[in-house]
């Protein structure tokens, strides 16, 4: 009798609980989202493809127009877009430095180069179907790559659909404004292109605010330019803002820096549960007594093509080193040294994992920045354009790294480098630190996305996130009518004291004159 008693009590007791339980949790429906990758880098896809795998892992449904196609799944379609656009794959070394490492430079093309993928996106015509008048309601919610002049909100407007930005990389400090309404601060801000993680200096601060004043300036005035001589159908859409901006950033790889509400800090969610390394390079790693060191450029600057002389210096001073290197090269290598291995691709995630690998060598893109620093792996940084350079220097800022310029390393130089990384331990303890800092988040980086894309979808748009600043023209936001205001209200009290002295010594002299 007592044990019936107490299993009634039980289940009485479980029932309560979970009429509890149920009634807080929400409960929601799966958002219909359509994506468009606007790019052809396979750095920004892995980033754009990272988030909508948390999106359809959560239960909702995705269809993407991207350049590298990956297949269908469950809740998840793709339009392959790889005709629309010339992929950026395997980039000559010093074409690349020569076209795109001044930030000068990169900015005159910046306007010409995004309205070359505008053009791109709106030329595919299952997208432009979307657009009908007919086809709105189809989707909940668009999610798409901004460029640097806007030409998304003219299919965020015809859908009539809330935004969310997906941006790869640090904030475009050139478009901000156009993103969030705001402007940081080039005293205490770096540009996206800057060689500094901080402007420390007069010198750095000075260059700093030239090169936002100078990108901001120029791109707008060639986005006019081109509007007032060959204009496009998006060129005179509405302006449609983002409610969320999904930025793969984090504070390792990003100095603190205020940012608006709606701008949500990813950086990592490419990063999956590691996977099993083949046997070939498990053995080669672990037979390695004094550690491994890993030399990749990443996805797209094709390695192979560096100069001889660089080229030759590198394999010297990596042959003299005690410790083997997994090297990813395009094609066979000439006079390899004995320790090296070479393939055409690395599973980088799962090398930077392993406790033997000492260094790993980058050229700073941001994917392989967060695998090293999930890793606690010291870094030596040859950072070719955009914002790699930053990247890198934020890991010197952190302590875990040494930046070098590619054009100039010598064998003595790589051979310094190397051995200070490898044998100082500070850059090891700093890396686990920057490692340990990374990994200490109130919520994952999917976790993030699926909230505040459901967020977005419940609160229509969000539009309470967005700053004021979207608000103001530009001598509004930079209170030049005010201080325009101000000095007129100066002049002319200026003016009015001026000529009451004036009377008043004119008065002063008459009154003494008729005494």
């Amino acid at each position: 009798m007592a044990k019936v008693k107490i299993s009634t009590v039980v289940s009485v007791s479980l029932c309560l609980w979970l009429s509890v339980v149920l009634r807080t949790v929400t409960v929601g429906e799966a958002a219909r989202i359509l994506a468009v990758e606007t790019i052809a880098g396979k750095s920004h896809w892995y980033f754009m493809s990272s988030v909508l795998r948390s999106l359809t892992d959560a239960g909702h449904t995705v269809t993407v127009f991207t350049p590298f196609p990956d297949g269908d799944r469950a809740n998840y379609t793709e339009v392959d877009t790889s005709r629309d656009f010339p992929l950026k794959l395997d980039l000559d070394v010093m074409k690349t430095i020569h076209d795109y490492r001044d930030p000068f430079v990169l900015t005159n093309l910046m306007a010409t180069m995004a309205r070359f993928y505008c053009d791109a996106i709106y030329s595919n015509k299952r997208l432009t179907d979307l657009m009908a008048p007919e086809a709105r309601g189809r989707y909940d919610l668009l999610l798409i790559e901004p460029l640097g002049i806007d030409c998304v909100s003219y299919l965020g407007d015809a859908l009539g659909l809330p935004v969310i930005y997906s941006i790869p990389s640090p904030i475009i400090t050139f478009a901000e404004r156009m993103f969030t309404g705001e402007i940081s601060n080039p005293a205490c801000v770096s540009n996206i292109w800057a060689s500094h993680a901080v402007p420390g200096t007069f010198i750095e601060r000075l260059t700093n605010t030239a090169l936002l004043t100078y990108s901001m300036t120029k791109t707008r005035y060639d986005q006019l330019v081109t509007v007032f001589t060959n204009p496009r159908p998006y060129d005179l859409a509405p302006t449609v803002n983002p409610s969320i901006i999904f930025q793969n950033s984090h504070y390792v790889s990003e100095s603190s820096r205020p940012v608006t509400p709606n701008v949500v800090y990813v950086g990592g969610i490419h990063l999956k549960p590691p996977k099993t390394l083949p046997k070939d390079i498990l053995d080669f790693i672990e037979n390695s007594p004094q550690g491994v060191i890993f030399f990749t450029f990443g996805s797209t600057i094709k390695v192979s093509s560096l100069p001889k002389h660089i080229e030759q210096s590198f394999k010297e001073a990596l042959a003299n080193i005690p410790q083997r290197v997994l090297w990813k090269y395009e094609g066979e290598m000439k006079d390899k040294p004995k320790n090296v291995m070479t393939r055409k691709w690395f599973p980088q995630r799962e090398i930077l994992l392993h406790p033997k690998v000492k260094l790993f060598i980058s050229h700073g893109g941001m994917s392989g920045v967060y695998e090293t620093v999930d890793g606690g792996v010291p870094v030596l940084g040859f950072p070719v354009f955009y914002d790699q350079p930053r990247n890198i220097e934020n890991l010197v800022l952190n302590g875990m790294a040494i930046s070098m310029d590619l054009l100039s390393i010598t064998t003595e130089k790589l051979s310094n480098a190397i051995s200070e990384l490898i044998n100082n331990e500070k850059y090891a303890r700093n890396a686990k630190i920057a490692s340990d800092r990374f990994k200490d988040r109130p919520m994952t980086p999917q976790q993030s996305v699926v909230y505040w894309t459901e967020y977005v979808i419940r609160h229509k748009g969000a539009p309470h996130l967005k700053s004021h600043a979207l608000n103001l023209t530009w001598y509004q936001y930079l209170l030049l009518d005010i201080i325009v205001a101000a000095l007129v209200i100066v002049f002319l009290v200026t003016f009015v004291i001026f000529k009451v002295f004036k009377y008043i010594k004119i008065f002063t002299k008459y009154k003494v004159k008729t005494q």
